[in-house]
């Protein structure tokens, strides 16, 4: 094994965690922002409403997006495992 080829390996392993993560980071992002923005105008500072419709977001972009990242997920390990004897030898 190479270098480049170990390189190229981590590089779609953190792609494939950026792509799997992407879903719940994007929807804790938006409701974060929305949260902020209206904090920010009605001048409420309470701690927890900022913190629990994240929470309820991302749990809800989990439901949403779970089969979808479990598929992308077993791609990538079933890949690696179906390459493994390249991957020794």
């Amino acid at each position: 094994m190479s270098p480049d080829f170990i390189v190229g390996l981590a590089g779609q392993a953190v792609y494939t965690v950026l792509k799997a993560s992407a879903p719940m980071l994007i929807l804790g992002l938006a409701v974060g922002l929305i949260v902020s923005v209206f904090q920010a105008t009605t001048q409420i500072q309470e701690q927890t409403l900022a913190f629990v419709p994240k929470i309820v977001a991302v749990l809800l972009a989990v439901l949403l997006f779970g089969p979808w990242i479990l598929n992308v997920l077993v791609d990538f390990t079933y890949n690696l495992l179906n390459n493994l004897h390249n991957y020794i030898g």
